[in-house]
C-alpha cells in the first residue's frame, strides 16, 4: 500500500523536542550568529554546490529515473513545498546528507544505494527531506565543514571561543537526527522498513546469510538500559563529537515515538499544519526536552546507585570471609 499523503504537514509534527531545544540553546551561544555568518559568507552557496556539480550525478527524469520517481513519491507523501536538487555521489561510505545555505540539496552516497532496498531508500530520502523542511541544512553544512576542515583552521574565526560552539553543535546535530528519523518513518509508513535501515547502518547487508530485526531491537534496548554507571560515562565520551547517534540508540528512540502513539495520530490526520494550527509553543519544547533529558539522567543515576549497591554487597561479602 502506498504511503498516505500528509497534506500541509508542518515539520513540528516530527521534530523531537530535544532537537528544537538544543537548536535554540545553540543559537543563544555568544558568537553563534557571527560564526554562521562568517562560515556561510566565506564558502557561499555556489562553493558548496559546485563541489557536487563537478563530481556527482544530478538525478532527473532521465538520470536514475527510478530514484527520481521514488524521490517524487516522498515529496508528495510529506507534502514538501519544493523539489530540491538530488545528487548521487560515488563513495562506498553509507551515508546521505542535506546541505547548502539558501538553496539546500540532497546527496545520497552510492554505497547507501547499493546497501538498501528501494523501500529502505524511501526512508533515507524522507529523512533528508525532513532535515530540509525543519531548516537543518545550514547548521548541518557548518558541522560538515567543521569535520572536514576544522573551524580552528579558518583564520576569520580567530578570537571566538569555539569549543562550546562545537560541543553544542554536535549535541544539536545528534538530536536533529532523531527528528529526521521520524520524517523517514512518515515517508515509509512502515515501522519494520525504517528499523531495518538502522540494522543495515549498524551491520551492513546480510549477503547470503540472514538478519533478525527483533534481535537487533533487543540489542538496542540492552545498550540503552544495560551496563554500569561507568558504562554511562563512556557512552557520553563516545558520542560527544559524533554527528549521529549510534544506530541502536536511533532505533530505540524511534520505537519510543511509535509506542507513544504520536506516530499513529499523525497517520490519522492529527498533526500540526503549516498554517500554524496545533503548533506547540516554545515553552513546551523546553518542558518536553527537560523530560527527555531528565529521564536519561534518572536512568544514569539508577545505574550508578545499582553499581554502588553491588560494590557494597561484594565488599561486605569479602569482609565476612576474612
Amino acid at each position: 500500500m502506498a504511503p498516505k499523503p500528509l497534506t500541509q504537514i508542518a515539520s513540528t509534527a516530527w521534530e523531537h523536542p530535544a532537537d528544537r531545544a538544543a537548536l535554540n540553546t545553540l543559537r543563544a551561544l555568544p558568537g553563534f550568529d557571527e560564526v554562521v555568518r562568517k562560515v556561510a559568507g566565506f564558502f557561499g552557496e555556489r562553493g558548496v554546490r559546485q563541489l557536487f556539480l563537478a563530481n556527482a550525478v544530478r538525478v532527473g527524469p532521465t538520470q536514475r529515473p527510478k530514484l527520481y520517481a521514488l524521490y517524487g513519491e516522498v515529496l508528495q507523501t510529506l507534502d514538501a513545498p519544493d523539489r530540491w536538487e538530488l545528487y548521487v555521489s560515488q563513495t562506498p561510505i553509507v551515508n546521505a546528507m542535506a546541505v547548502g545555505f539558501d538553496r539546500p540539496f540532497i546527496v545520497l552516497n552510492s554505497g547507501l544505494l547499493g546497501l538498501l532496498t528501494p523501500e529502505e531508500q524511501r526512508d533515507v530520502i524522507g529523512h533528508e527531506v525532513g532535515h530540509i523542511m525543519s531548516g537543518h541544512a545550514t547548521y548541518t553544512t557548518i558541522a560538515l565543514i567543521l569535520m572536514t576542515i576544522g573551524l580552528r583552521n579558518l583564520p576569520f574565526l580567530a578570537g571566538i571561543a569555539l569549543l562550546p560552539f562545537e560541543l553544542a553543535l554536535f549535541e544539536w546535530y545528534r538530536k536533529a537526527e532523531f527528528s529526521a528519523d521520524r520524517a523517514g518513518l512518515l515517508a515509509t509508513q512502515d515501522v519494520n522498513t525504517s528499523m531495518a535501515v538502522f540494522l543495515k547502518f549498524a551491520g551492513g547487508g546480510a549477503g547470503d546469510d540472514s538478519t533478525d530485526l527483533e534481535a537487533f531491537m533487543t540489542q538496542a534496548a540492552e545498550y540503552e538500559t544495560g551496563g554500569s554507571a561507568w558504562d554511562t560515562i563512556l557512552k557520553i565520551f563516545n558520542t560527544a563529537f559524533r554527528t549521529h547517534p549510534f544506530s541502536t540508540v536511533r532505533a530505540a528512540e524511534l520505537k519510543r515515538w511509535v509506542d507513544s502513539g504520536d506516530y499513529g495520530r499523525i497517520l490519522e490526520g492529527q498533526y500540526p499544519g503549516r498554517d500554524g494550527s496545533q503548533q506547540p509553543p516554545l515553552t513546551e519544547d523546553y518542558v518536553d526536552a527537560a523530560g527527555y533529558y531528565g529521564q536519561q539522567a534518572r536512568e544514569a543515576m539508577s545505574s550508578f546507585a545499582s553499581s554502588l549497591g553491588r560494590a557494597r554487597d561484594a565488599f561486605s561479602e569479602a569482609m565476612k570471609k576474612k
